[in-house]
């Protein structure tokens, strides 16, 4: 997997702590600088240690599903990213946006964004890649954007999380059938 897809996984994998940053930056007061930043950072170190996560799991599997691997890769990068797109075209507006409480919910949000990051680190099992460098791009392109998201988020509006959620997913979609193509040898 080359630098570009990298990075490309990383912004999609962050559009959903973007989208919560930009919600979170409209409710939080002018002042919280600290607690954004926290923010930001806890989106990203926990965006960081859900791929390794995922990838000491899918390291246990990899003898049994190695000739299946692209189309699992395939399969749980489509998903997430279908998923992400739905999420970014649904009307539901979700109220644990509305406030900001703390930490613990700082915790659980990031911990919430994430998820679909374990689930790419599944597919690093199978790729040759270092996960350690995959997953310390994943989680400084995630903190910077989250922040960028949380201190633009008085601006931007909530719309934008949405749209956000959209090209993330799409790139997922992408990166998902680029693999599988590559393996079928119909791409290069």
């Amino acid at each position: 997997m080359s630098l570009i897809e990298i990075i490309l996984i990383s912004v999609g994998l962050a559009m959903d702590a973007f989208g919560v940053s930009i919600g979170k930056g409209l409710t939080m007061p002018v002042g919280a600088n600290g607690r954004k930043v926290t923010l930001a950072f806890l989106f990203g170190l926990f965006q960081f240690l859900m791929p390794i996560i995922g990838w000491l799991i899918g390291r246990q599997f990899i003898d049994v599903i190695s000739d299946w691997d692209h189309w699992i890769i395939f399969g749980l990068l489509g998903y997430l990213g279908i998923a992400m797109i739905r999420e970014g075209l649904s009307d539901d507006d979700e109220d644990d946006d509305k406030t900001f409480l703390g930490v613990w919910e700082m915790m659980m949000l990031s911990v919430a964004t994430s998820l679909d990051a374990m689930a790419v680190g599944l597919t690093f099992a199978f790729l040759p890649i270092n996960v350690w460098e995959a997953s310390a791009i994943i989680g400084v392109i995630t903190f910077g954007i989250s922040l960028i998201g949380v201190y633009l988020g008085k601006f931007m509006g909530r719309f934008v999380g949405k749209y956000a959620d959209i090209l993330g997913g799409g790139v997922l979609i992408l990166i998902g059938t680029k693999i599988l193509l590559q393996h079928l040898g119909i791409i290069g």
